[in-house]
């Protein structure tokens, strides 16, 4: 048996008028989506729970059948693990976006104009990083790069009381001031969020970026804390050999902790530009060697954020012709093979940030097939009266183990 999770990161949404009404899940043309649909099982799991946040992080942990409640600690630590950062149990790891701000004087009233500086280039983000790790790396604390706007900092023997630290993605367009760090406990991570701006505006790579016509990334931006917290190897979990193939951080340092192959993807994006080819090459190659084949493809949460309607609906079909077709047709060769597909969590694009509403699933096996009247969207999946309450249960649900 073989068993495919084809993640797509917030995909699920909520009616649009400019759509017609529709959702991007149902007005996108996802042939091979529908063509499973008639033959799997529908319905709605919550991967957030409602006293969690609707974070990335918490939900790809519960679609894969880790309890956030039990294996959640923050999430940096779980991207500090894909960068390769080797954790203390004294530190405290968190994200740092390169970020764009408008130009006002005064730090407080610029305003959040892009969370990810721009698109930054991997290589022009780590010549950023390494000028900023010269003026604040010291015994305390530690700069990271990581891909593109993503980057980690390490606090040795920080402080836990430090939130709140607002993620950028959730105040696109607003005034900063209000969402600054207030805890004094953060104190040192405001100054250097404060001082990386004047360091940044005058860099090289920024000031041929906007000769470029392109946006700065001009400040760091601290969230997402936590502290290194074990995973249980997903082998032993399940009993499966497993594979995650993703681009972006968060993912891969999950597949890490649990043990599983990370397979890294050249030209992989995060974002509509992504190689959806190579990605479902990639698929194809690990299901050689691997019962068990997670997927994610990050392109319709981040067309979400942006408000990018048009994109996001073009990233579900991109996803749905170039990687799902590729993988249903070698997993032919194979006696018998499931797919579940779905969001972690949905990313409305009038909203530009996640929420906790229940997402649609469909779970197709080939040799066990079912007829199914249900549209696989928002709505066919809330008319089939299937709900899974607890997120974790969604894995045990398709494995049947």
């Amino acid at each position: 048996m073989k068993y495919l999770v084809l993640l797509c990161d917030g995909m699920a949404d909520y009616p649009c008028e400019e759509l017609g009404g529709k959702t991007p899940m149902q007005a996108a043309e996802k042939t091979n989506m529908n063509k499973l649909a008639k033959h799997s099982r529908i319905g709605l799991v919550k991967t957030v729970a409602d006293h969690q946040n609707p974070g990335s992080d918490v939900a790809n942990l519960s679609v894969m059948g880790y309890d956030p409640d039990l294996y959640y600690a923050g999430r940096s630590p779980l991207e500090a693990a894909s960068i390769g950062i080797a954790l203390k149990t004294t530190d405290v790891a968190m994200r740092c976006n390169l970020v764009t701000l408008s130009d006002e004087t005064d730090y407080n009233k610029k305003t959040m104009v892009d969370y990810c500086g721009g698109d930054i280039s991997t290589e022009e983000a780590a010549r950023l990083i390494e000028t900023l790790a010269e003026y604040f790396n010291d015994d305390t604390f530690t700069l990271y790069p990581g891909f593109s706007y993503r980057h980690c900092l390490v606090w040795d023997n920080g402080l836990d009381d430090i939130l709140p630290l607002t993620p950028p993605h959730d105040i696109s367009g607003r005034v900063i001031g209000e969402y600054l760090p207030s805890n004094p406990n953060a104190t040192p991570l405001l100054q250097m969020m404060r001082k990386s701006y004047d360091i940044l505006m005058a860099h090289p790579v920024n000031r041929a970026r906007m000769e470029r016509g392109l946006r700065p990334a001009n400040s760091m931006w601290f969230w997402g804390n936590g502290r290194y917290k074990p995973l249980s190897p997903f082998t032993e979990k399940f009993g499966l050999k497993g594979a995650v193939i993703s681009a972006v951080d968060l993912i891969k340092g999950i597949g890490k902790l649990t043990g599983m192959d990370v397979i890294n993807v050249p030209g992989a994006t995060g974002y509509i530009d992504t190689n959806f080819d190579g990605k479902a090459e990639a698929a194809v190659k690990a299901l050689k060697d691997h019962d068990f084949i997670y997927l994610h493809v990050e392109a319709p949460d981040e067309c979400g954020h942006r408000y990018e309607l048009k994109n996001k609906v073009k990233s579900i079909e991109l996803i749905d012709e170039k990687i799902l077709g590729s993988v249903l047709d070698a997993l032919e060769q194979y006696g018998d093979y499931k797919v579940m597909i779905l969001p972690d969590h949905p990313t409305p694009v009038s909203l530009k940030t996640h929420t906790r509403d229940a997402v649609p699933f469909l779970i197709y096996q080939k040799q066990d097939p079912v007829d199914n009247p249900y549209s696989f969207d928002e709505e066919g999946a809330k008319k089939s009266g299937v709900f899974i309450e607890h997120g974790p249960d969604i894995i045990k649900s398709f494995l049947k183990y």
